[in-house]
Order: structure tokens, then sequence, then C-alpha cells
């Protein structure tokens, strides 16, 4: 018999190892305290096991905490969390039910213009840690694990057109310009970009070996570096380090000089990962098999159960960016539609001029002198 009745109330005494473990039940009841007793017992023993017992009474800001301090987390989170925490940080995550994550939803919708889609991130990160206190033994279930997203509405992808990428590579600040052309010509995504190494980059063989990627297929992947890029990597070439700082400073983000550049370059706003379906599309009109793109790229191979690896190699890649340096010629010689402009003669010397057609370098130098003023 481990209760023992002190005044009014039982007290548990367990021994485990030659310790004493005592807690008051709380209760005069000997049924409540015996049941509490042996829950006492269960969790002492787990502990003994170094087998973390549940606790569902952790509030989620303490999961949050720990999840950050202890799990495999990524920058995504630390971003959706500031937008989780003032709903969820209060919330016991033995508590939580899925028609807390409906009202979340309508929260976000009351307090600010966001999309389902961005709400259905928010929710996948909260739905991922309590999946991993789960693991973690911190609950006995997810209570969101099958959760239902609000569905995602397909939006079309900007693409910058050629005429647009003049503009912008004008406008864009020496180190910007560079990663911009990078960009476009490899089809990395901003990561891999800012984390990619001069060991990784092949002169001899004129080749990109990606250092650093969010996916698995990413990782080490090779590219074949079109005339521009080769061109631009040589001039910058150093021994060791990143390929693209400031002032040999790492560069951590884009994001202020981007729109300043889309401010400057007077050209309709677009994402900086939108230059990586530019060149994708490029590729794609181009001629170049979904397949190949994938691989240069580095997607995924396809989801479906059934569907095999295609290993694509090296030549293949060389045609595709052959392809698309051929299709960029096409397009830079090809003549570009502009407004018809006309000139009101205010003197009988004033003609009326008819530009229905021009070269893009015409246009794009019109526009440019139009801006500065």
């Amino acid at each position: 018999m481990s209760l023992y009745k002190r005044g009014n109330v039982y007290w548990s005494y367990i021994y485990v190892d030659g310790i004493r473990h005592s807690q008051s039940t709380g209760t005069a009841n000997l049924r409540q305290a015996t049941e509490i007793d042996r829950r006492f017992r269960e969790r002492l023993n787990l502990k003994r096991h170094q087998i973390n017992p549940p606790r569902p009474d952790m509030t989620v800001g303490e999961l949050s905490a720990k999840f950050l301090a202890e799990a495999d987390r990524k920058a995504w989170h630390i971003d959706r969390l500031k937008h989780l925490l003032p709903y969820w940080s209060n919330v016991r995550i033995g508590r939580i039910h899925k028609a807390m994550a409906d009202d979340y939803r309508r929260r976000r919708h009351a307090a600010k213009t966001v999309s389902d889609t961005t709400i259905n991130r928010d929710l996948e990160v909260l739905r991922h840690m309590l999946y991993w206190a789960a693991d973690e033994g911190l609950l006995p279930a997810n209570p969101l694990a099958r959760l239902r997203m609000v569905r995602e509405r397909r939006k079309p992808r900007a693409v910058l057109a050629v005429a647009d990428e003049r503009l912008l590579l004008q406008a864009a600040a020496p180190h910007l310009r560079s990663i911009i052309i990078t960009a476009l010509d490899t089809g990395m995504r901003r990561g891999e970009l800012l984390n990619e190494r001069w060991e990784h980059v092949d002169f001899n063989r004129r080749l990109l070996f990606v250092t650093k990627s969010k996916t698995a297929e990413g990782e080490g992947r090779e590219i074949p570096l079109t005339e521009r890029v080769y061109s631009l990597l040589v001039a910058l070439r150093q021994p060791k380090g990143l390929v693209f700082t400031f002032h040999d400073r790492p560069i951590r983000a884009v994001k202020t000089g981007w729109k300043s550049a889309i401010r400057r370059a007077g050209i309709r706003y677009l994402r900086f990962h939108d230059l990586r379906h530019s060149f994708n599309t490029r590729l794609m009109e181009a001629g170049v098999m979904q397949e190949i793109r994938k691989a240069l790229m580095g997607h995924s191979s396809g989801q479906d159960v059934h569907a095999t690896y295609t290993h694509v190699e090296l030549p293949a890649k060389r045609e595709a960016i052959r392809k698309l340096e051929a299709w960029l010629a096409t397009e830079s010689i090809r003549p570009c539609e502009v407004p018809v402009l006309r000139v009101i003669p205010k003197t009988k010397g004033d003609v009326i001029e008819d530009h229905r057609e021009r070269s893009p370098e015409a246009y794009v130098r019109e526009v440019s002198t139009r801006h500065s003023h």
C-alpha cells in the first residue's frame, strides 16, 4: 500500500530504485486517491525508462519553444509562428480541436486580407509541430491529423519578358544584377544562389554544382552555364568562398533591392521567385522536354508511386541550355509591339511620327530616357 492519510488528505509514497517519491492526491476519497496514485506510479515508471510522459497541459507557446530548440526547424517555421502564436500561444495542446482551426482562419481573414493558401501554410506548420509532439510522447495523438485544408485556387505565374528583363538589369544594383542574370539562366532558387560557393563552379567544364538546396533532388545538381553567366562568373572569379557577396559580406536577403529595382525599371511587379518560373517557361518555349527541365531545376521526377526516376545525362542538359540561348537570341532581335506615338504639330515644320514597329533596343532606350526625366 503506497497511500497514507495525513490529516484529511491521502498522500502517495512510491519508491523507485531506492528513492522515495511523494505526492499529495489532494482528496480524502479513497477511490479517487487510488486512481491518482496509479497514474503517479505510471509517470515515475515512464521517467525511469526515459520515456517522456504525455503533457497535454503544455501550451502551444511552450511547445513552440521546445520545437525550435530540439526539432529540425526551418526558416519558414519561425516566419509562420509570428502569425500563429498571437492566437494559439496560451492554448493547451491537449485541448486543441478542429473547430479552433476554423476559428483561427476566420480571425486571420478578419484581421487582414490574406489568401486561404497563406492560412493553409500557417495551419500546416501547427499540424507539423503537433505531429512532432506526438512522436516525442507529449501527446497521445495529433488532434489536427485529419484537418481538411481549404482548397487552394491556382493563380497564374508571372513571367519576365525579355524587354522587361533589359529594363530590370539596367535598374538593378551591380551585385543584384549578377544574381538576377544567374537566376534567369540557371533557374536556381534565391537560397541556392546566396549559398553558392566558388568551390562548386567548374570553369573548365562550364558547370555549376548547386551547393545547398531546400530539396534532396536539388542538392548537388549540375547546371551547364550559358555564355553570359560564364562570362559573368569569370569576371567575378575567386578561389573560394561565396559567389555572390556585397562588399565581401554574405547577402542574407534581396527583398529591398529587388523592390527598388522593379520600381526604378517601371515594369509590372513580380517576385524574385518568378525568375525561376521564367527560366522554366523559356525552356518550355525553346522545346526542352519536361524531364530535362525538372532535372535542371531540381524538381522531383513525379509524385506517382509507380513513376520511375529518369536520369538525365549531362549532354541532354547542355543541349537544353543551348536551346535556351538560341531562343533568347531570337527573342532579342524580334521587333516588339509598342503603342502608336503621335506628335501634334505646333508649327508647320512639325511632322507626325507613327512608330508601329521598332527594335527592342530602340524601345528600351526610349523608355529609359522617359523614366530618366
